[in-house]
């Protein structure tokens, strides 16, 4: 029996364990063709176009005859049928890989779990062991192998799909990664992206795949994501795991108020209300509260239609607004068939019977906008079978065994399609104002209908003169108005209610612009013996949002921003503010000290901040600095812009040491600008732009890095700051390094005197004399900095410089020194949080196994190195990491879809202007070419290769060597 395989290049295993070699090219044209359709008729002409696409013979049919024989005389058991309809291969179903992945697929849709599925679709993918054909150009296949491909693709989005289902998300990150660098544009592959990389935590690169699919659309198609994706991401946004919308209610009418048509959004909280509601389990009491403008009665009425079939003897809605009691009570006993002289007098008689009335029935009550624990207790039903849903301003802690749920603002996507709802087509086309008008309306329902309702009666009206308004805080609660609609009405409603203590603190946090607080600034800056007490009562109001324990154990609480406005319209309160912004500088300092400064920049000279909170409290705070800092990051963001020039690039450099360690350059670049927009001081400017010039060097924009170093060193130098000076050309080298520019690097460290830091300039030294061949000197600058670095006691530092002593060992020829220096320099950088530092030294051990031969222990290195660096935002490092990456899949037999990962590498190298790194890329380039069997394109890269090696660069040989090494078969 033979068995084929057209999953990859034509295979025939005829008798098994012995592989047949068809050396004729119009043999296998003839066999594929009749493979392809194996089974079905395939008509004379169809294998003649298929075997002579530009004329065929005048004895095409004698020749055709003629290769069928040879193949049964190759082929053992080749069971080929001739007739009128024209030829059929006839092959069992497991002998042809084709038909066993069709039916492994078909096992697939048919099995009955998700697991089950994922194992039958995993089976059919198994099957395939290359593009289809490879190595074989039939024309007249083009379509069909292009149908395959396509085929091949929808199994494995199916695949995902059932393992996502099974909760299997964590192993199949790097395959859907390696899957969208084939196929950018596949938004099916993206979403599927994004709830693996959700559900394992990774909400921001989760967010990243959306960007990236979002940019390549419009730029190359024109086009924005599709309605499933869009979904994706608004769940993601959300921090829920992506599930699919409910169907609309289709229930019969009922005493409920009408469901409104534009309703959006809440999936996630309808979702939980109807499964509390309609759980059947005793009477189950659901409190909806939220600050004001919410939507929570009009989430209450869908919710209340959705639940109609499950309470089918009725539903009452009761909007409760401070009536009294006993009146809402005999109103719903006349609803209920009491007659008028047999409601009782008594307020207690009258729940009597009105939960007598409720006995055994399945009602669904609503009570709207409930102020009084005690008036929802005269109103909830006795027996099993009934449910009952309220909202309130307040929290109603009182209320026991409720289920509670807080609403908050919509998300943004589904703030847009309210206003796009309300205002029409026009939001999609003014997109950027809309997402102004969005902000301004704090995604709040109340306010985003109040602004889609003015935009909807006046036609003309400009989304951007709208947001415009908005923006002005001190319009913008006046411009929150149309009809009985008003924002600042709604507020106005809670904050009557609060007592003197209450309303003080509530003006003296509405001053307060930072995004939340934690629970020792709330109370410092009420600066009250009963602030406690306050807080509690506004919170219990929904003016206040109280959020779980930070990372440092302390609560938080936050203000949305519309009720801020409305609580900073009230006159000015003496309060702790200064007090507040002092401890925070003092804690923010001594959080900086605690942590390893790996920012390249010297800190500023300053006297210590002075602490003004209790020691013990601090201590607290700062146990985990780093977690002070992540809890923080937003507030010290912002507080950068209120402050002056001179505080905020203080404060800044404190919050540097964290952001520079997490690899969070958009925050930095952003606080940095800040200051650079806001100061008139030179000196001050030349220090903000020197930083900002780091950040271009760490997203390897090296050109531009490099200029504005230049520029920032002679300000430096002329304003007689030789210290920041000196770090910033030592900067400039490392820059200088990454451009090829190895002799310039090398003058411009050695001309440093006033760095206080060395082990920058020996790095920078080191590298540079790598470059240009001299690698017994750069040894030696290796040995003496690894000898200081010691001396220090300081793991990061010793790390550090094992790295480079580790690389110069192998250059010098000494791999046992080279391999017992970066091992131990990766151990002692995991237990550190210098998370760079340990990406470059995994980057180095992957380099080092694989010159040395150590295959699997490379290619595990640099895919950690390149999980770093990612997470870091250091693009020039993934990228290098990548290519090694790719060039391990070449030796492993998967040179084409090495690539275009390959490709992508060139393309960013070249962008960032780094010569060696763009010439080792197109080596590993040719590699993988002559892999694939293309020969022209091979010599094409590796002529461009020569043309940017450099024949004295130590470091880009040693890094050829162990690339190519990986490229070798495994």
């Amino acid at each position: 029996m033979a068995h084929f395989g057209v999953l990859g290049p034509l295979a025939v295993e005829s008798p098994p364990g012995h592989w047949v070699t068809l050396r004729g090219e119009r043999q296998r044209t003839l066999l594929a063709v009749l493979l392809l359709n194996a089974g079905q008729h395939v008509h004379a002409d169809v294998l003649v176009e298929a075997l002579w696409p530009e004329r065929p013979p005048k004895s095409y049919a004698s020749n055709l005859h003629t290769y069928l024989s040879r193949l049964r005389e190759r082929i053992d058991g080749l069971r080929v049928e001739h007739g009128p309809p024209g030829y059929r291969l006839c092959v069992e179903p497991g002998e042809l890989d084709l038909l066993v992945f069709r039916s492994a697929v078909a096992d697939g849709q048919r099995a009955g779990d998700a697991l089950a599925a994922s194992r039958h679709y995993r089976r059919a993918l198994a099957q395939w062991r290359g593009p289809v054909l490879a190595g074989l150009h039939v024309p007249r296949l083009d379509a069909d192998v292009a149908r395959l491909e396509s085929e091949r693709l929808a199994v494995f989005e199916d695949c995902v799909d059932a393992e996502l289902t099974a909760g299997r998300h964590g192993e199949l990150t790097g395959e859907l990664q390696a899957m969208i660098t084939e196929h950018p544009l596949r938004e099916r592959l993206a979403a599927q992206l994004m709830i693996a990389l959700h559900r394992a935590g990774r909400q921001g690169d989760s967010l990243e795949i959306y960007r990236r699919l979002r940019t390549t659309l419009i730029e190359e198609l024109g086009v924005e994501p599709g309605a499933e994706v869009r979904r994706v991401h608004a769940a993601v946004l959300r921090g829920e795991d992506p599930v699919p919308r409910m169907p609309p209610p289709v229930w019969p009418v009922c005493q409920l108020p009408p469901d409104i048509a534009d309703f959006t959004g809440r999936d996630a909280e309808l979702a939980e209300l109807t499964g509390v509601l309609g759980s059947g389990a005793g009477v189950p009491l659901a409190v909806l509260s939220g600050e004001p403008g919410a939507g929570k009665s009009t989430l209450a009425v869908r919710a209340a239609h959705r639940l109609r079939a499950r309470f089918p003897d009725g539903q009452l809605y009761v909007p409760l607004g401070g009536r009294d009691i006993g009146e809402v009570l005999a109103d719903l006993l006349r609803a209920l068939g009491v007659p008028g002289p047999a409601v009782p007098d008594d307020v207690r008689a009258r729940a009597a019977v009105f939960r007598g009335r409720l006995t055994d029935r399945r009602v669904l009550v609503v009570l709207d906008d409930a102020a009084d624990p005690e008036h929802v207790r005269a109103l909830l039903p006795g027996t099993p079978g009934c449910a009952v849903l309220v909202t309130s301003r307040p929290r109603l802690s009182g209320l026991a065994g409720a289920h509670r749920l807080s609403l908050g603002p919509l998300s943004d996507a589904e703030a847009t399609e309210l206003l796009n709802r309300l205002a029409g087509a026009r939001v999609a086309r003014e997109r950027a104002d809309a997402g102004r008008i969005v902000a301004a309306c704090a995604r709040l329902p109340l306010a985003l209908r109040i602004a889609g309702s003015r935009l909807a009666i006046r036609p003309h009206l400009r989304l951007g003169e709208l947001a415009d308004r908005l923006e002005d805080e001190v319009r913008r609660l006046d411009e929150l108005t149309v009809s009985d609609l008003a924002v600042r009405s709604s507020i106005a409603l809670s904050h009557e209610g609060l007592r003197p203590p209450a309303r003080r603190a509530f003006g003296l946090l509405g001053r307060c612009r930072l995004v939340d607080l934690p629970a020792w600034a709330v109370t410092t800056l009420i600066g009250e013996p009963d602030a406690d007490e306050a807080v509690e009562e506004l919170v219990e109001a929904s003016l206040l949002e109280a959020r779980g324990p930070d990372p440092t154990g302390e609560g938080r609480y936050r203000m949305h921003d519309l009720v801020r406005l409305y609580a900073a319209e009230g006159p000015p309160e003496e309060g702790g503010a200064s007090t507040v912004l002092a401890a925070t500088l003092a804690l923010a300092d001594a959080a900086a000290a605690r942590l390893p400064r790996t920012v390249p920049m010297p800190a500023p000279v300053h006297e210590p901040f002075p602490q003004p909170l209790p020691g013990s409290l601090v201590e607290r705070l700062l146990e985990r600095p780093n977690e002070w800092f992540a809890a923080e990051r937003a507030n010290l963001v912002r507080l950068i812009g209120s402050l002056g020039a001179r505080e905020a690039l203080l404060l800044l450099d404190k919050l540097s040491v964290y952001l520079y360690l997490h690899g969070h350059y958009a925050d930095m670049r952003a606080a940095y600008e800040t200051v650079l927009a806001a100061t008139d001081d030179r000196p001050t400017a030349a220090i903000a732009e020197a930083n900002l010039a780091l950040l271009r060097h760490a997203r390897g924009q090296y050109e531009e890095a490099a200029s504005a170093y230049r520029e920032c060193a002679k300000e430096l130098e002329a304003h007689g700051d030789h210290r920041t000076h000196a770090w910033v050309s030592a900067n400039l080298a490392h820059c200088l390094i990454g451009l090829g520019r190895a002799e310039e690097a090398l003058h411009t460290v050695r001309s440093l005197s006033a760095l206080d830091d060395q082990f920058l300039v020996r790095e920078a030294e080191s590298a540079a004399l790598l470059r240009l061949g001299r690698v017994a000197e750069a040894r030696e600058v290796d040995r003496l900095a690894l000898a200081s670095a010691r001396a220090t006691g300081d793991p990061r530092r010793i790390g550090t410089a094992l790295h480079g002593f580790a690389w110069s060992s192998l250059l010098t020829g000494d791999g046992a020194a080279a391999e017992a220096a970066i091992t131990e320099s990766v151990e002692l950088l995991r237990g550190t949080m210098a998370r760079s530092a340990l990406a470059k030294s995994l980057r180095t051990l992957g380099a080092i196994s694989a010159a040395t031969g150590a295959r699997d222990r490379a290619t595990a290195a640099f895919e950690e190195a390149r999980d770093l660096a990612r997470d870091l935002d250091e693009r020039p490092r993934e990228l290098s990491c990548t290519r090694a990456l790719a060039a391990s899949w070449i030796g492993e037999g998967r040179a084409a879809q090495a690539i275009p990962v390959l490709r992508a590498c060139l393309d960013e190298f070249r962008e960032m202007g780094g010569r060696s790194a763009t010439g080792l890329t197109w080596l590993v380039l040719s590699r993988a070419c002559e892999a694939v069997g293309s020969p022209d394109e091979a010599s094409a890269a590796a002529a461009e290769a020569a043309v940017l090696a450099d024949p004295r660069d130590a470091s880009a040989a040693a890094l050829r060597r162990a690339l190519l090494a990986l490229t070798e078969p495994a």
